[in-house]
């Protein structure tokens, strides 16, 4: 359960299936950061012995991606989840666009218009469960490790990225004290997802981040591009009027003074990377599943 100074920031879903579904149209053109990580989570696959028969890209988005994994593994099922409609849409009319030019590209991914959080497929019914920046927009990650679990089948992957506490600090500090109310989401430490992926019954989990920092002219075009994925402030406890002019003076003031000597205004994002495995079913010498019963030592 959240504890109750949590719940201004967590997430209000239905405002970012709306957030995702406006922003559809001019994603591709903004999402410069989502594409470098989903390239640099794809490189990641070349070093990890699995050949799925069905993918699960969770997230997907407009399909980049997707699009990714089906070259990858052209042979696969391939399904595109995600929380808003007008996304998938995209990504069909992406995915008919690299048929054109890229015969024998293998069958149409299976759509599907979903929440991480409440998977809407069978139990052990996928071998890889791709997610590239999607975990932030989950309140219950628990729940979501659960649910990717259950539609795991034995011995497949969990592979993700998502943000770390750092991202976006800089708006987070320009806003710091001036109103009360949340402006950026609050991140999981990279550690606590580790964590919570062996308290999920996960093996083997590795993770690791890195920082990439993107620069703007000015606060208005991070503002812009922030919008333009999808991206803007979505907590619950967000404010829901304007901003008065004297104190989005004083915003715009602290991050002025954090621009570079090169001229340009930073912003930083901690993109976080894991894995983990499902366990391997154990079966007895009759094909029976093995279940291990650990005693509880009373000290």
């Amino acid at each position: 359960m959240p504890r109750p100074s949590d719940e201004p920031y967590r997430i209000d879903k239905r405002e970012v299936r709306r957030a995702f579904e406006r922003a559809a149209n001019g994603y591709d053109a903004a999402a410069v950061l989502q594409r470098e990580v989903a390239d640099r989570m794809l490189a990641r696959l070349e070093y990890i012995r699995l050949e799925p028969r069905t993918v699960l890209d969770a997230g997907a988005g407009t399909g980049y991606a997707t699009q990714g994994l089906r070259r990858r593994y052209p042979g696969a099922r391939l399904i595109a989840l995600d929380i808003a409609l007008a996304m998938l849409r995209g990504l069909q009319a992406r995915h008919g666009g690299w048929r054109r030019f890229l015969p024998g590209a293998g069958p149409a991914p299976e759509l599907v218009c979903g929440d991480l959080e409440r998977l809407p497929l069978r139990r052990d019914s996928v071998d890889l469960v791709w997610s590239n920046l999607a975990l932030q927009w989950c309140n219950d990650q628990a729940r979501v490790f659960a649910e990717v679990r259950q539609v795991l089948r034995p011995g497949g992957l969990f592979m993700f990225t998502t943000f770390g506490p750092d991202t976006l600090k800089e708006l987070r500090e320009a806003f710091a004290g001036v109103d009360g109310y949340p402006h950026v989401s609050r991140f999981i430490d990279m550690h606590d997802i580790g964590d919570a992926l062996l308290h999920a019954g996960f093996a083997d989990p590795v993770m690791d981040m890195e920082f990439i920092t993107v620069t703007y002219a000015d606060f208005g075009q991070l503002l812009r591009d922030l919008k333009a994925i999808g991206a803007h402030n979505a907590t619950l406890g967000r404010r829901r009027g304007l901003m008065g002019k004297t104190e989005w003076r004083r915003v715009q003031a602290r991050y002025e003074a954090l621009r570079r000597d090169d001229g340009r205004l930073p912003a930083t994002f901690e993109v976080v990377y894991g894995h983990a495995w499902q366990r391997e079913q154990r079966t007895s010498p009759t094909g029976r599943p093995v279940i291990e019963i650990k005693a509880k030592l009373e000290g």
